[in-house]
């Protein structure tokens, strides 16, 4: 009982203990997408893109809370789009560096953020909160989805 005076009621403790670790988790995503301007890009792309598949069983459980907020309650998209802002904010800005450095393509920064979130953080979705990974070992899936991702579908 004591507990709920603190909060109010039921409702308000469970919102705050939602918005505690999303807080968490949004600050390890951080941390996976930082870059400090020293990384290649295939290093960068390689790191989050692990960085992102070793997050805990605990840090998917957010997500997966966000995303049924979402199904269930549209309106409440707050928790999804915190998520994929701070990590489309990190791509967007590593690539608009990468740009003024010269080492990708004349492309609009926001569009590669977009396209390498799709790859990096879709992919890990669907195989660790919706368990739909290819009958694949990991090292042999993520290295095609890197072939894929710096040389592209079309033949050379």
């Amino acid at each position: 009982v004591t507990i709920f005076r603190k909060f109010d009621n039921k409702k308000n403790l469970i919102e705050k203990t939602k918005d505690h670790f999303l807080n968490m988790f949004i600050d390890r995503l951080r941390g996976i997408f930082y870059f400090n301007g020293d990384e290649d890009i295939e290093e960068y792309i390689k790191g989050a893109f692990m960085g992102v598949l070793n997050l805990s069983d605990s840090d998917f459980s957010i997500l997966k809370v966000a995303m049924e907020e979402v199904r269930e309650i549209p309106e409440r998209k707050l928790l999804l789009i915190q998520i994929t802002d701070v990590i489309l904010e990190k791509l967007e800005d590593f690539f608009k560096l990468q740009k003024e450095k010269g080492t990708v393509r004349d492309i609009d920064p926001k569009v590669m953020a977009v396209m390498c979130f799709s790859i990096i953080f879709q992919s890990v979705i669907l195989r660790k909160v919706y368990s739909l990974s290819p009958d694949y070992e990991l090292d042999y899936y993520s290295d095609n989805i890197f072939d894929i991702l710096f040389n592209g579908i079309m033949p050379e």
